[in-house]
């Protein structure tokens, strides 16, 4: 027996003064309601409009989960906590409102895995160009559109600004209520693996692992794409990570505690740690560079921070003096340059662990 509540978005998407959509969405509220109670169903009813979202303006990729916007915290809180959406969407130039392809643009692993299913209204095709369009969006973000659908022809169905009395369509929007629900509970317990393992990496698809002396070759190949760039910015080719052989990258990965993120075989980046005289040392923080700027750095940069020893004072980081951008991101972080004794043309930045912030 399911003990678990089915909480299902109700999103109203057209912005537009005066639209159909409130009554739309009252008009699929009243009709389900009971049902929704019988089948465990917790209805949340959000319109676009009061959510006040402007045009994506997120630094990160949405695949990061970072967000620096606190307008993108409160969706993303919303939308995860969350089992299933119902878009009730109205048809504009043959496509879904911007307001809604915006707000799904906004977010990405908060999608996936839930089943949506749309409420549409239009003139000649009843909206139904709108939820094609819409269909190509959701799939992408791994929402599962349904079969099942509600298509209101606005001529047919409306007067005065209201909805007739239809016991057809209310027939359909119960199937689709039937439909979501069952659907979000099949769908529950893959969600909820993903969400609990704790090897899922930040991309879609993506898994992290501590990598051993077998995966020597990857990290090669991986050293000798994202460390040239450092070479010429520092104008130096006196990098390790340029010159090691095999042999030795296997040596140093069976000594500092490595984790590697990964997707469909390929090494997408990584980052080294282990204890020094007191100090939780990162290195090696690498990201292909294909996808730099989706967050992959910090999320790798943080895990390391986070398996920090309980008796290490501070965190240490060694990078290219003419490395910026590198230094940008860790100052970002938290961390401040120190003087040090390190190697010639590097700078040293380092913070407090959380366990001697705690301890002060």
């Amino acid at each position: 027996m399911l003990t678990k509540s089915t909480r299902v978005l109700l999103l109203t998407c057209s912005t537009r003064p005066g639209a159909l959509g409130p009554a739309v969405t009252r008009w699929w509220l009243d009709t389900v309601a009971e049902q929704a109670a019988e089948s465990g169903a917790e209805l949340v009813p959000v319109a676009l409009g009061d959510l006040d979202l402007p045009f994506l303006d997120e630094e990160e990729h949405p695949s990061s989960g970072i967000y620096g916007q606190e307008h993108t915290r409160r969706w993303s809180a919303l939308v995860d906590s969350v089992d299933a959406i119902v878009a009730v969407v109205p048809e504009y130039n043959y496509g879904m409102p911007a307001t809604l392809k915006n707000a799904l643009d906004y977010l990405s692993a908060e999608w996936a895995w839930k089943p949506i299913g749309f409420v549409s209204y239009g003139n000649t095709s009843a909206g139904t160009r709108a939820v094609q369009h819409a269909k190509q969006v959701v799939s992408t973000l791994r929402l599962v559109p349904l079969g099942a659908t509600v298509a209101i022809r606005i001529g047919e169905a409306v007067s005065a600004g209201r909805l007739r009395a239809d016991a057809s369509r209310d027939e359909a929007g119960l199937a689709l209520l039937d439909e979501l629900v069952r659907v979000a509970n099949a769908l529950r317990p893959l969600r909820e693996r993903l969400r609990d393992t704790a090897s899922a990496g930040p991309l879609a698809g993506s898994y992290a692992r501590r990598m051993t002396p077998d995966d020597a070759e990857e990290v090669t190949v991986l050293q000798r794409c994202c460390w040239p760039e450092e070479a010429i910015l520092n104008d130096t080719l006196d990098i390790p990570a340029l010159h090691e052989s095999l042999d030795e990258v296997r040596d140093w990965l069976a000594d500092w505690h490595v984790t590697g993120v990964w997707l469909d075989g390929r090494l997408l980046g990584m980052v080294r740690a282990r204890s020094a005289g007191g100090d939780w040392q990162i290195g090696r923080l690498a990201v292909v560079p294909d996808l730099r700027g989706r967050g992959l750095g910090r999320w790798l940069l943080r895990g390391a921070e986070s398996a920090a020893d309980a008796d290490a004072r501070r965190l240490l980081m060694f990078t290219g003096a003419k490395s910026t951008r590198n230094i940008e991101l860790y100052e970002r972080e938290g961390y401040r340059q120190v003087p040090s004794d390190g190697p010639p043309g590097t700078v040293c930045l380092t913070k407090a662990t959380p366990y001697a912030a705690g301890r002060a």
